[in-house]
């Protein structure tokens, strides 16, 4: 009798747990397939851009252009960048900005990239004055500072080394997103590339998170100040 009931309760076991094996499967089985994500085509990129208030500081009579560009270049090469003003290094969407850091770094290069700068501050209605350039330089060391709006940042101030070009990009770049901290402003610049084909781009945090969904994750694409310092041996 007693083996009886050892075997009937073994055997309970084995269907209870062949059931609830049974109904793992069909759970698995059941869960829906994650969707690949579908490619947007140029004209929702330029309509989601748009959105995003993107080509707010565009010129009127360059947004056609500018879309154009947008477009065709999200189409053709999966690249993010509009077009280039004429002959000039200056974007006609007034957020890329193409930074030589060679001549950014040296001396006297630091005030034309802020005065390019100051442009889109205006007409994003916040201050950016500059003042109180400083340098000292000795054969092996530099340091070069200036006011930003009363702020002093520095420039750069370090031995003279191979990755010197670098951090002055990054420096321009990080005094110019604390000032638009400090100005309760929701743009940011983002670097793309330094060296003398250097590129960083102005972006709100939801224009941001919109190139990294739909556009290539690589060094030819905006990335966060930290990320790319990083990816550059910082």
């Amino acid at each position: 009798m007693n083996k009886t009931l050892l075997l009937l309760a073994g055997f309970l076991c084995l269907s209870c747990t062949s059931k609830s094996q049974n109904k793992a499967a069909e759970s698995i089985s059941q869960k829906p397939q994650e969707v690949a994500k579908v490619k947007l085509t140029g004209s929702q990129i330029i309509t989601s851009l748009e959105k995003l208030q993107f080509f707010n500081l565009t010129e009127e009579k360059d947004l056609v252009e500018t879309k154009a560009q947008f477009e065709n270049a999200y189409t053709k090469l999966d690249f993010f960048e509009g077009t280039m003003a004429g002959e000039s290094i200056l974007f006609t969407d007034n957020r890329f900005y193409a930074i030589d850091s060679e001549a950014l770094f040296e001396g006297g290069g630091l005030i034309p990239y802020l005065k390019t700068v100051k442009k889109t501050f205006d007409k994003l209605n916040l201050k950016l004055d500059f003042s109180g350039e400083f340098n000292n330089q000795s054969e092996k060391h530099w340091t070069h500072k200036i006011k930003l709006n009363g702020k002093e940042y520095t420039a750069f101030d370090a031995v003279f080394g191979a990755n010197d070009w670098n951090i002055s990009f990054v420096n321009f770049i990080e005094m110019l997103n604390d000032q638009l901290r400090l100005q309760k402003s929701n743009e940011q610049f983002y670097p793309i590339s330094s060296g003398n084909d250097g590129r960083m781009v102005l972006l709100t945090p939801e224009q941001f998170e919109f190139v990294k969904a739909n556009y290539p994750n690589d060094n030819e694409h905006p990335k966060e100040i930290n990320d790319w310092k990083k990816n550059n041996g910082f």
